[in-house]
């Protein structure tokens, strides 16, 4: 693993594929989703070898699964997730966890299944995570993995790159977690601007929060560049970070608060940018525990994926709920228009 590892470079060029022709106009309604689809793993049964917690009466819990239970999962799973994104119908959808060759999937090529689905779109895909054989846990070994980010869009894309996050380079880290990045794709509108629309994937695996406040950091100049030069921009993705208080403890568990949990408040963005609160934030969480399999008032569940907007968006955000049907994350739409 060590002979292979490697990291992508930062500022990569990405390719839109089938680009579509259409460009943004000022002052009309568009949607984005953002769906962290769990590479087809993630049904109600099943737990993940890397999530760990702790019950309200002390009793330690531990995933079970370094991979997939069945390949006949992935191909529901994957087929349940499509199937709610084509219920959404969004402009755009910004998609983390989809495999394209892994064991921990059976390799089925989740993101041709998509591309395909949804061959009407424009789509631009970065990679993040690119292991060799990780023969662990032994009982059920995840395996080699080459999985991404996958962007869909309905408009022009005028250019797309990979920027590379900051990550954890310990010994054992580096192979479990992933090459961590955000896509910015950038769209031309109609008043000269663009739209700079970004998914992103920020760490989970981060005691203390180093690595993730290196991200935020990062994440914040670009957005801040970006609003600066008069841009509109939105950033969807799964942050790994509870969007808000409000939303940090605020759905019925018997467990306890966990250490992998950490709070993003508005005092932490950058000037111009706001986090976009969904409105029914305190009856939908977008991301559960995965030390358990599902059970709802069981695990314990927060927001976690959501969407960050420039003040020159008008915009709102629902939570969809699919009580965690097809990943360990629930879908966000968001509604918005580029201001004049």
């Amino acid at each position: 693993m060590q002979a292979n590892y490697y990291r992508i470079e930062d500022h990569a060029p990405l390719e839109a594929e089938n680009n579509q022709e259409k460009t943004l106009k000022l002052e009309e309604m568009y949607t984005a989703v953002t769906y962290n689809i769990g590479f087809g793993a993630y049904g109600p049964e099943y737990s993940f070898f890397m999530d760990t917690g702790e019950m309200q009466d002390g009793t330690l819990t531990a995933g079970k699964y370094g991979k997939a239970i069945s390949k006949a999962s992935v191909k529901a799973n994957t087929k349940g997730a499509a199937g709610e994104l084509e219920k959404l119908d969004a402009d755009f959808m910004l998609l983390q966890e989809v495999d394209v060759d892994a064991d921990r999937s059976y390799h089925i090529n989740q993101k041709e299944e998509l591309i395909e689905r949804f061959s009407d779109y424009g789509n631009v895909f970065a990679n993040n995570f690119h292991s060799a054989y990780l023969f662990y846990p032994f009982s059920d070994p995840h395996g080699a993995v080459e999985a991404g980010l996958l962007n869909f869009s309905r408009y022009k894309i005028a250019e797309a790159k990979r920027r590379s996050y900051p990550v954890d380079n310990s010994f054992v880290t580096k192979f479990t977690d992933l090459d961590r990045c955000f896509a910015v794709m950038r769209l031309p509108v109609e008043d000269g601007k663009e739209l700079v629309l970004i998914n992103s994937h920020m760490s989970a695996y981060d005691e203390g929060g180093r690595i993730r406040a290196q991200q935020l950091e990062l994440l914040n100049s670009v957005m801040e560049e970006e609003y600066q030069a008069g841009n509109y921009v939105i950033v969807g993705g799964d942050f790994n970070h509870a969007l808000g208080e409000a939303v940090a403890e605020g759905f019925p568990t018997e467990q306890k608060f966990p250490a992998w949990v950490s709070i993003l408040t508005q005092e932490e963005m950058a000037e111009g940018i706001a986090i976009q609160q969904a409105e029914n934030e305190l009856h939908v969480p977008t991301c559960r525990g995965a030390d358990l399999p599902y059970t709802k008032g069981v695990n314990f569940t927060t927001v976690v994926d959501g969407f960050l907007v420039s003040d020159n968006v008008k915009a709102t955000a629902e939570n969809i709920d699919t009580d965690f049907g097809y990943s360990d994350h629930n879908p966000v739409l968001l509604r918005f228009e580029l201001l004049k």
